[in-house]
């Protein structure tokens, strides 16, 4: 209740005065007016944008811009004495763009009623100098997707689990109107969004300009919605048991309720806009969770309240908050006889904005942002006391867990004050310069209560040995923040872009370092021994990434794109501090130590590609990029060379000593403005490889007895061949249609095969991580929908949602003898089998 009164409060000043907006949500509409008979340009045309107080006229040569205008569809009104007024509908503005279009105006001695033109995105839009794929709010609501995640997973050179390029799924930033909405101690995005919010959904896998931090691999900027001046509600139900019963197993007993409201509170003023979704679920594994829980087991609800003030025609205010509540039970299929010992989990946040935006003149305007996030993530019962550290028990073959409570229990509160300002400035029509710095206040509080049981490389449990404990408890207000020079040029002569810039970012992790002996083990006891001898201030991070890009024509339909810079991304919290607090230390040798000093984990990367009209709808792109991962975090370890069967762990900590590499070539066919079928097909040719998997690896491996690897191999994620297909079509019967389909070729695994879980078959064998793959896999997802209208504005829509439409049974992991699912055939090691949902929508 604090963080929400706190929340409050800072909501309602700032729309009491202050001045904020955010980066990464407004674009340029330019263009030029003309007579439709002559071709002379026209001066003094009056350009309005519809519904709103914004516009511009046209100067001498018939040019007009209107700057800073909200990421959105709109409706342009061109007017001028002695012609017929004309109405451009439909122009799309995307954020950090320009949409140029051409109007011709009839004339008119009498006034005639207005003409209305249907406005095309143009097919190659060459200030993009970046890898940019964009989906707006009608391609959302016709995609056969859920959430984010899913969504991330459509474009190229992504897996299913969202690891763009052949980097790791955190290294992704996620933005909601321009500011991270991010998990900065376990990574990936903080909260949820209902889908309704959208209003427009970008992904950058590469190219991304100097105002984009602390991402490696990636850029999602989610744009949200805004009101208008006309009241409307859309209220969506959506379920999978319909018709279930004992002949219809095929379900997760979803049910989605969405509502969403907009309109004006003030005409041409003031509008509001509000989006809910509440999701229950109770997953795959319905049928054992009955056993144990009632229903359902996973509840969700997301929302976004926002209002909109058009203090005049250059200055506007917004006040927004997002919000998410999910509560959920983990499923383990080792556990599947005793799920009541898996601990429960909750996540709740809650973030506020308000912001101005405020151009103060034809070519100067400023943002400015104050915004709070809370996000709260909790694991197990209320009482930590109430945790139990007795092992849990297996059965006689070590396979399934029949009794006891895994020793879990943690409570992590992350607490972020941002403020950020832009300004951007174009001194004449071939130049925009952007500049800003952000600055972020932390309050980091993590509580974890984890013991495991020791297992050998092949996953059994070591009985009569000790539990490892994992445990931590730290609370830090690290800060950061950062400045960026960014300018776009357009050499009018040629078409070409010209993309420089260049941001320096820092990182304040505000906590001290302890230093510590460890003696080695002697020959009796095997064990280490250590002692903290003192404590050193962590040093201030920072890091200098240089970006550029260059779009330029090679013919009148074809453009060549380049592009090249230094990207980063700091360490996340939890790798910082996990464990380096005095008391745990004194308490003894620790498991798995974090490291304040921890350097940003780099990239550098460069692209080369083309885009090419093969006609007026129909774009082909190719496109060869190559990244370099620098300084990726990894662990360092001590350890006695009897530990092969994870006898004892020594010390750990976090170390920048990791290294990878990547390099694909991306195709892709798209066809748009064409309402009879429009969609794109892809195929991508990557190769991912490195040193380490994940941050841990390095001490599992010595634990495991096994050398730690110095030379490349596949890591986990990476995918050689990789084809996705999306189509929109019109069907017979007025319905529409929406394909999804992907085939990827099978991920890495290692094969080190043994027969009684303990020893390798072949002992003298050398350990090669990731020296087989997987069978390659496809999902095909289908959604269909049938409008009906009721009136002008109301309608009322029916839309089947066809999931893995196929019933394929693609693989995601096998064990070291090869077996898809290990010894118990665990169907998690299988994509999720088919599903089939009906939703109701109804629009007012």
């Amino acid at each position: 209740m604090d963080a929400l009164r706190r929340s409050l409060l800072l909501l309602t000043l700032l729309v009491a005065g202050i001045s904020c907006v955010w980066a990464g949500t407004t674009g340029i509409l330019e263009g030029k007016v003309a007579d439709k008979e002559t071709k002379e340009a026209l001066v003094g045309v009056s350009v309005v944008i519809v519904g709103s107080s914004q516009g511009a006229a046209s100067d001498i040569e018939g040019n007009f811009q209107i700057s800073n205008l909200e990421s959105g569809t709109y409706d342009v009104r061109f007017s001028i004495i002695g012609y017929q007024p004309m109405v451009y509908k439909g122009v799309v503005i995307r954020a950090d763009l320009r949409t140029r279009i051409t109007i011709e105006l009839v004339p008119s001695a009498v006034e005639l009623s207005e003409v209305e033109i249907t406005a095309e995105r143009p097919l190659i839009e060459r200030d993009v100098t970046s890898t940019n794929f964009t989906v707006n709010a009608k391609e959302v609501e016709r995609l056969s997707v859920r959430n984010i995640q899913e969504l991330v997973a459509l474009f190229p050179s992504v897996t299913a689990e969202g690891n763009v390029r052949g980097g790791k799924s955190s290294e992704v930033v996620y933005l909601v109107d321009g500011l991270p909405m991010q998990d900065v101690v376990g990574g990936g995005m903080g909260s949820s969004l209902p889908k309704s919010a959208i209003t427009e959904f970008s992904m950058q896998s590469g190219g991304f300009e100097a105002e984009y931090g602390n991402a490696l691999s990636g850029v999602v900027n989610i744009i949200t919605r805004r009101g208008d001046d006309r009241h409307s509600a859309v209220v969506r139900l959506e379920k999978d048991d319909w018709l279930s019963g004992g002949w219809n197993r095929e379900v997760n007993r979803l049910t989605e309720t969405e509502l969403t409201f907009s309109g004006p509170v003030i005409r041409e003023r003031l509008h509001y806009f509000a989006a809910a979704t509440f999701q229950m679920n109770d997953t795959r594994w319905w049928q054992d969770f009955d056993k144990f829980f009632n229903s359902p087991v996973s509840k969700e609800l997301s929302g976004i309240g926002k209002l909109d003030l058009t203090a005049s025609s250059r200055m506007r205010l917004t006040a927004q908050t997002v919000f998410s509540d999910k509560a959920w039970r983990d499923y383990e299929y080792s556990w599947r006889f005793n799920l009541a010992g898996l601990p429960k989990r909750s996540r709740t946040s809650i973030r506020t904005t308000a912001t101005i935006s405020h151009s103060l003149s034809d070519i100067v305007h400023y943002t400015f942002n104050l915004t709070h996030y809370d996000l709260h993530s909790h694991m197990g019962e209320d009482d930590k006391s109430s945790i139990d550290l007795t092992p849990y028990e297996y059965d006689f073959f070590l396979a399934y867990v029949v009794k006891g409570n895994r020793a879990w229990w943690s409570d992590t509160r992350q607490k972020i004050n941002t403020a950020k300002y832009d300004l951007v400035v174009q001194p004449n029509p071939e130049n925009i310069l952007k500049a800003g710095f952000e600055y972020n206040q932390y309050d980091i509080f993590s509580d974890l209560v984890k013991y495991e049981p020791q297992r050998t490389y092949f996953g059994k449990i070591l009985v009569d040995s000790p539990q490892l404990n994992y445990s931590t408890m730290y609370n830090y207000k690290p800060r950061s923040g950062s400045v960026y020079l960014q300018d776009k040029l357009e050499v009018k002569k040629d078409g070409a872009v010209v993309n420089l810039g260049f941001r320096w970012d820092f990182l304040d992790p505000r906590s001290e370092r302890p230093v510590v002996e460890y003696t080695t083990p002697d020959s009796a006891s095997g064990q280490y021994t250590s002692q903290v001898t003192r404590f050193v201030k962590a040093s201030m991070k920072q890091q200098v990434s240089p970006r550029m890009g260059l779009s330029f024509p090679m013919m009148w339909n074809m453009i060549l794109v380049m592009n090249y810079g230094h990207y980063f991304q700091f360490p996340l919290f939890d790798y910082l501090y996990s464990g380096i607090n005095p008391q745990q230390l004194r308490s003894g040798v620790n498991v798995l130590v974090g490291n304040p000093d921890l350097k940003p984990e780099r990239t550098h990367a460069w692209e080369i590609g083309i885009k090419y009209g093969i006609d007026e709808k129909t774009l082909f792109s190719m496109t060869y990029f190559r990244k370099e991962f620098i300084d990726q975090i990894d662990s360092k370890t001590f350890l006695p060379s009897k530990a092969r069967l994870a006898g004892d762990y020594g010390f750990a900590e976090y170390v920048n000593n990791a290294f990878a590499n990547a390099e694909g070539l991306e195709f892709v066919l798209s066809r748009v403005h064409d309402d009879r079928i429009s969609g794109s097909i892809s195929y991508s040719l990557m190769r991912t490889e490195g040193v380490s998997d994940y941050a841990s690896q390095g001490i599992n491996l010595q634990q495991w007895g096994f050398p730690v690897a110095n030379q490349p191999y596949p890591l986990s994620w990476d995918q050689t061949h990789s084809v996705k297909l999306a189509l929109d079509a019109e069907l017979p019967f007025d319905f529409t249609g929406n394909l999804l389909w992907s085939y990827s070729t099978g991920r890495p695994y290692t094969y080190f095969p043994t027969k009684d879980g303990f020893t390798p078959d072949e002992p003298g064998r050398a350990f090669l991580p990731n020296n087989a793959r997987l069978p390659g896999s496809s999902i095909m997802n289908f959604k269909f929908s049938r409008k009906f209208p009721l009136g002008t504005y109301s309608s009322f829509t029916l839309y089947g949602d066809l999931r893995n439409a196929l019933n394929s049974t693609g693989a995601k992991w096998a064990d070291a003898n090869g077996r898809i699912g290990g010894q118990l055939q665990d169907p998690s090691a299988f994509s999720e089998p088919r599903r089939f949902s009906v939703g109701l929508r109804y629009e007012l």
